[in-house]
């Protein structure tokens, strides 16, 4: 879904006439948008490695979900840092409730810019109460505890005389 939103966002970004061809880059235009949504990060209480900055961790994020790698196999050498650490922000972010107020966003964008094309919507009919029940089932086949036959034994005498080995 994150991408897809993204995604959305390129069509009417104006920078669509210099595309990139890695599509997890974050644009400015997109950066300015999604910036402001994220969650301010508490101070580090620990000394160690420095924290990824969030632009980054969210080209790891889009990195990992458009390529379809795990996310421990993320390259270190993109600089987006671990996969870990990508996963962790991915979490806190979709906990924060980004996603939900970037698609927000993104809709209003699109819809200002007369972009929104609605006969490209779907209705998932999971979602979509039925206005008639359908036809009656078929009665299930009897679920009676009955011994099936075994492929490895037999029950006939023969069988049950032979030596084991």
């Amino acid at each position: 879904m994150l991408i897809m939103w993204l995604s959305a966002w390129l069509l009417v970004g104006p920078s669509v006439a210099k595309r990139n061809s890695r599509p997890w880059i974050v644009s400015d235009d997109l950066w300015l948008l999604v910036e402001p949504l994220l969650p301010v990060s508490a101070p580090k209480l620990v000394a160690g490695r420095p924290c990824v900055p969030d632009r980054q961790a969210l080209c790891g994020v889009l990195f990992v979900l458009h390529t379809g790698i795990q996310w421990e196999y993320l390259p270190q050498e993109l600089g987006f840092g671990s996969g870990m650490t990508c996963w962790r922000r991915l979490a806190a972010w979709n906990e924060a409730g980004v996603w939900d107020r970037l698609h927000a966003v993104l809709l209003t964008k699109l819809r200002s810019a007369r972009q929104l094309d609605w006969s490209w919507a779907v209705i998932d009919s999971s979602h979509v109460r039925a206005a008639r029940r359908g036809p009656k089932a078929v009665p299930a086949r009897s679920t009676e505890h009955v011994r099936a036959a075994s492929t490895t034994s037999s029950s006939t005498d023969e069988a049950s005389r032979l030596p084991c080995r």
